[in-house]
């Protein structure tokens, strides 16, 4: 019941489409109606979905590479703010590097394998995890950290039997955000150069006007990172069900 709102207004937008686009006799290279986008997904099942999971494939080792350094980043930097001063700019700077030019040196750099686009992937989601878990460290009330220093709790206690607990909602929150952006820069590294993954699918559609194709991809695309996100929702459920 929680999803009716949602396929109802998407239902309504589908429709409204279909309707304005036969009406005006819209040439299907400029804009395809949904009808001819869901024939075009039918036509080639296996191919989006073969290379949508190579994009997923490279997006979840992305994720695990930047999100698996952030964690240890945020570890050091919420303990010693000496090194969070010293590498917070370092990571912001990263963070506004546009990846359409990072990502044809890494391609240079590293190959036409998979790695350059894993990278790619793990760079935009390294700085949304390492917020979610600096702030996470730093969210638990002084109280409960005195009730600790008068239990003796040795610093390793105080991370395990409170701070971490108290970060799981920040990081959740932010991997969730970084799942997204990592498909997206899978995606991207995929058109600057790769034989695989739904970006290059969708890269070959749109240089041929295919309109349809790019679309279905797209569309592809956008069902992937449901499920990606409503699975890390899933996962949160399980993980902090006191939350």
């Amino acid at each position: 019941m929680n999803a009716l709102p949602t396929l109802l207004l998407l239902g309504g937008l589908l429709l409204g489409w279909e309707v304005v686009v036969r009406l005006e006799h819209v040439p299907a290279y400029l804009v395809p109606s949904p009808s001819v986008i869901a024939a075009r997904w039918l036509a080639s099942p296996g191919l989006f979905v073969a290379e949508g999971l190579v994009s997923l494939a490279e997006a979840l080792g992305g994720l695990l590479v930047g999100g698996g350094l952030a964690f240890a980043a945020g570890l050091l930097m919420a303990r010693l703010p000496w090194l969070e001063r010293g590498l917070l700019p370092l990571a912001i700077v990263l963070k506004m590097t546009p990846v359409i030019v990072l990502a044809p040196l890494f391609v240079l750099w590293f190959g036409f394998g998979p790695a350059p686009r894993v990278l790619i992937a793990a760079l935009l989601t390294f700085f949304p995890v390492l917020i979610g878990v600096v702030t996470g460290l730093r969210s638990p009330p002084p109280a409960a950290r005195d009730v600790l220093a008068t239990l003796d709790a040795g610093v390793l206690d105080e991370l395990v039997l409170l701070r971490l607990p108290a970060a799981l909602p920040h990081l959740f929150a932010a991997v969730k955000v970084s799942a997204t952006l990592a498909l997206l820069g899978a995606v991207i590294a995929d058109w600057m150069g790769s034989d695989r993954g739904l970006g290059r699918v969708i890269f070959l559609a749109n240089s041929n006007l295919d309109t349809p194709t790019t679309l279905a991809g797209v569309v592809t695309l956008a069902t992937i990172g449901i499920g990606l996100v409503g699975a890390l929702t899933l996962l949160e459920r399980r993980a902090i069900f006191w939350h």
